[in-house]
């Protein structure tokens, strides 16, 4: 994030007479007054002061040292920086939307400095805008789609291809093979006409020649077409592959941040129509336009060789055609991008609404939801019909005129015949030559809707490829055997940077320890695991296991010695054996069993016909609740994990289920670190310690009688459920 802007002259040489020799450390926009006007206003930092100026004219400077609590905070549209001077509260600064997340830096900076410490805060020199156009990069990724011109889509196309370029090549070769005998064909039709159509002669060998070197040349085609076709197919499919292979690698790769602000519906159809409509374009509309081009050409050299005055009449409307598919790229290209957005918008409706289909149907919604999809396919079929008319009528009018030339050559050379300065086998191989010039120049009028489709889906699927990973490992990452001795130290985190989730926590866990996280939903519990798991990064602070900074270690090493049931079940379509065993494949059916009668799940599952080989279904509906949390359970048990996270473990389980699982987990947690979050508090009367969370903060520690005795938040919760349970 860019923080240390370059100052127009004007501010600059005021701001220096008022810092004098100081260093700038931040210098940002602050582009709205206390009234929300649009400003050309500054904020400067150095490392005692603030420095506010506007349009030119110095408006506040503030002693950094005289204010404390400083934040950036969100409102409808824009932002404040805010602090605590000299003991009132202040309004600093407003500012647009655009610099939400950089104020958040700002304000952390601020309060370091504000107690006289080197702020950790850094300047990166590059901003998330193009350098070029100035317009915000899509998220995440460092390419501007609007200066994504032809040839940098091209030039990405080139390296797509490039592994599999032997069998493109092997294959245009035998497309100009294929383009020279067709060649030849016209010229033995010519002979055979002149040679062999004579009144009064005949000459049956002759004719055997000729027809028997036009059949040959055709069956030689046929065969040709064959190969090149096979060769073709072999690398247009391998294409395919390798680009579903890298959008799908890149896609398990991405921090959850990314995925969570992505529809499904969306990531599979890049995964599957756009990398389908680029392999098209590859394996035959690009080879096959090459292929055209190179035909046009020699044709158009035979052509001008046999009469060049027939051949300028033919090649007349090209220029215009080829002017006319120009100037119409950018409209077609514009046309299909809405197209696929709708698209991507009713399949991710499509998805959802067949993922919850027993809710549909629970509620009684099936006709809002049969209504709400027939709006989406109508808003579909809408802009199809719009672009399907608009291109057939723009193709078929540039064939028109390319089909002017061919009257021209009709008139002309027959008036030619008719005056004997052509014979009449010269026009019929004149006029299959000209054939031949149209059908490249029919194919180049496709070309603007292929490249349409082909770009966009090159900047869609490449959007994902080229997309930042937020969370990687470093080239010198940790692997070693975890403890279990996790520690928190003043970590902030927020899933957007400018509204922080979990604020300055401080936490110990001991190795061995099981400890409870308490709170009322939307406290930041859950998010406090998610770090553990390192599925994102702190913000501010430091996140260690075993003294070892999270981010310094290997996410795979890490994760193989983490087991997590969470909250929300999840199974995959498969065996229940298949689903026991995704934490650790190279598990014996033994240590299966064993998993599952510690969590409670052998005796139901062999009261299934299959037994271990039954299946789930679709996320394993065909299960209950109970089951599917039993299952999970013996997934994380099978995982033998150094670190185990129970994110409401219990909730799915009556009460009678719920005390075997308890013992099974009293069993399990031994020897192990266990966090363990339950909205049901009497589940984490094992817990060693307890956390209550607070509106992202740590509000309360110690042991469940230790909590009591405080009569502070967690009394009120314990409180809240006996009356609810009294009410029961």
């Amino acid at each position: 994030m860019k923080l240390l802007y370059e100052l127009p002259d004007e501010v600059d040489c005021l701001i220096k007479q008022i810092i004098k020799t100081r260093p700038v450390l931040y210098c940002v926009p602050a582009d709205l007054d206390y009234s929300g006007t649009y400003i050309d206003g500054w904020l400067v930092i150095t490392s005692f002061h603030m420095v506010y100026v506007v349009n030119g004219r110095l408006i506040e400077q503030i002693s950094i040292s005289e204010g404390k609590d400083y934040k950036s905070s969100v409102m409808v549209g824009n932002g404040m920086l805010e602090g605590t001077i000299n003991g009132s509260a202040k309004l600093i600064v407003r500012y647009t939307m655009e610099h939400a997340e950089r104020y958040t830096h700002i304000a952390a900076a601020l309060n370091q400095l504000s107690v006289a410490k080197e702020p950790a805060v850094k300047s990166l020199e590059y901003d998330n805008r193009c350098p070029e156009c100035n317009r915000m990069y899509p998220a995440g990724t460092r390419a501007c789609p609007a200066c994504s011109g032809t040839l940098f889509v091209f030039k990405r196309l080139f390296s797509i291809v490039k592994p599999h370029g032997i069998l493109l090549i092997a294959a245009i070769i035998l497309f100009w093979a294929v383009t020279g005998i067709q060649l030849f064909i016209p010229y033995l039709y010519r002979r055979f006409i002149d040679d062999c159509l004579i009144p009064g002669r005949t000459d049956v060998l002759l004719i055997v020649v000729y027809v028997g070197g036009i059949a040959a040349c055709n069956l030689l085609i046929m065969f040709i077409s064959i190969i090149r076709d096979r060769f073709m197919i072999k690398a247009g499919n391998r294409i395919s592959r390798d680009l579903r292979h890298m959008v799908y690698e890149k896609i398990q790769m991405l921090s959850l941040s990314y995925l969570d602000n992505k529809k499904t519906g969306e990531l599979m159809n890049r995964v599957t129509g756009d990398t389908e409509r680029i392999r098209n374009f590859i394996q035959t509309q690009s080879v096959m336009t090459i292929n055209q081009v190179f035909s046009l050409i020699g044709i158009s050299i035979v052509l001008f060789l046999s009469n060049w005055r027939l051949a300028i009449l033919i090649l007349i409307p090209a220029p215009f055609v080829l002017f006319l598919s120009t100037s119409l790229r950018h409209r077609i290209r514009r046309m299909y991008h809405q197209q696929w957005r709708s698209m991507d918008k009713t399949n991710s409706l499509l998805r959802d609404i067949l993922s919850g289909i027993r809710v549909v149907k629970a509620f009684g919604q099936e006709q809002k939801e049969v209504n709400r999809f027939k709006t989406a396919s109508r808003e579909l079929t809408d802009i199809t019909i719009r672009n399907e008319k608009a291109w057939n009528t723009i193709f078929p009018s540039l064939g028109f005129i390319m089909g002017l030339g061919n009257f021209l050559l009709l008139y002309f050379g027959s008036n030619m015949v008719l005056d004997q300065q052509m014979k009449v086998g010269e026009l019929i191989q004149f006029t299959q030559y000209a054939g031949m010039v149209y059908g490249p120049l029919n194919w180049m009028g496709f070309i603007p809707r292929w490249l349409a489709e082909a770009f966009t889906s090159t900047e869609r699927v490449f959007q994902i490829i080229q997309e930042k990973i937020d969370i990687k490992d470093k080239n010198d990452a940790v692997i070693s055997k975890i403890n279990g001795r996790i520690s928190f130290k003043n970590v902030t985190f927020g899933y957007r940077n400018y509204e922080p989730v979990l604020k300055d926590i401080t936490i110990d866990i001991n190795p061995g320890e099981m400890i409870g996280l308490v709170g009322r939903s939307g406290a930041g519990k859950s998010t406090l695991i998610n770090l553990i798991m390192r599925l994102y990064d702190v913000d501010d602070g430091n996140l260690t296991i075993d003294g070892v900074d999270i981010k310094d270690m290997s996410q795979d090493d890490l994760r193989t010695q983490i087991g997590v049931v969470l909250q929300e079940t999840f199974l995959f379509s498969g065996t229940i054996l298949e689903n026991i065993k995704y934490s650790k494949p190279a598990a014996t059916f033994d240590d299966v069993i064993r998993a599952a009668k510690i969590a409670n799940a052998h005796n139901f599952i062999l009261n299934f016909p299959y037994g271990y080989d039954t299946k789930v279904g679709e996320k394993g509906l065909t299960l209950s609740g109970g089951e599917r949390q039993r299952i999970a359970i013996a997934r994380a048990i099978l995982h033998d994990p150094r670190i185990l996270i129970l994110d409401e473990a219990t909730a799915s389980l009556d009460t009678e289920t719920e005390q075997q699982i308890q013992e099974a987990l009293g069993r399990l947690i031994e020897g192990r670190t266990t966090i363990a979050i339950a909205h049901r508090l009497s589940t984490l009367k094992n817990a060693g310690r307890l956390f209550v969370i607070e509106q992202g903060g740590l509000a309360e520690s110690g042991t469940h009688e230790e909590l009591l005795k405080k009569k502070g938040i967690y009394y009120d919760l314990i409180m809240a459920q006996r009356q609810m349970a009294r009410l029961r």
